[in-house]
């Protein structure tokens, strides 16, 4: 659609303005309230992210991408419990669903359950092993318990995806910490 294209070109505001346009002349079309969610969770609306999603998951309750980008869109405004369950359901939609995994991982860690968040990453990784986000929220949830296995999975995620910011800040910052603890 022009609208996925004018997001795709980093153009949100026209992304919204066809979904818009789409929904005044289908007001059921699911996939237009999907794709005008997905525009405003990258302008970082995330209530009116949030609203897009359910529209069109009230349209299309197997629509798993929109049950996990309103998890992100909850994670965004700091609702963990609600991205969890938004996360929960897309599993239940999709079990293979890795990415879903990987969300609802970072979800449980900022909620403080670092035993879920590993399990959930583990999960991920065995069902696409290639997912550096995996890795990066498991060396994430490992940090405080496990440097050396927190610097594994950053490494490997750095592996797995070379320019991934968030692995190589952490990585660095894992070996400055266990540098300080060997010294010490």
């Amino acid at each position: 659609s022009i609208a996925i294209a004018k997001r795709a070109k980093g153009d949100l505001d026209g992304a919204i303005t066809d979904c818009d346009k789409a929904l005044q002349l289908k007001p059921d079309f699911a996939e237009a309230y999907h794709s005008r969610g997905t525009a405003k969770l990258g302008k970082r609306d995330w209530k009116g992210s949030i609203a897009d999603y359910t529209k069109a998951i009230q349209l299309k309750p197997d629509d798993v991408l929109a049950y996990n980008n309103r998890g992100n869109a909850k994670d965004g405004k700091g609702d963990w419990k609600g991205a969890i369950a938004d996360y929960t359901k897309a599993i239940e939609v999709k079990p293979d669903f890795a990415e879903a995994y990987v969300n609802r991982g970072g979800a449980k860690q900022a909620k403080g359950d670092l035993d879920g968040a590993i399990a959930d990453c583990d999960k991920a990784i065995q069902l696409k092993p290639n997912l550096a986000e995996a890795f990066f929220n498991r060396g994430n949830a490992k940090f405080k318990s496990d440097l050396d296995a927190a610097i594994a999975d950053y490494t490997m995620a750095i592996q797995l995806k070379p320019n991934y910011v968030g692995a190589i800040s952490n990585l660095r910052i894992a070996e400055q910490a266990k540098g300080n603890m060997e010294i010490g």
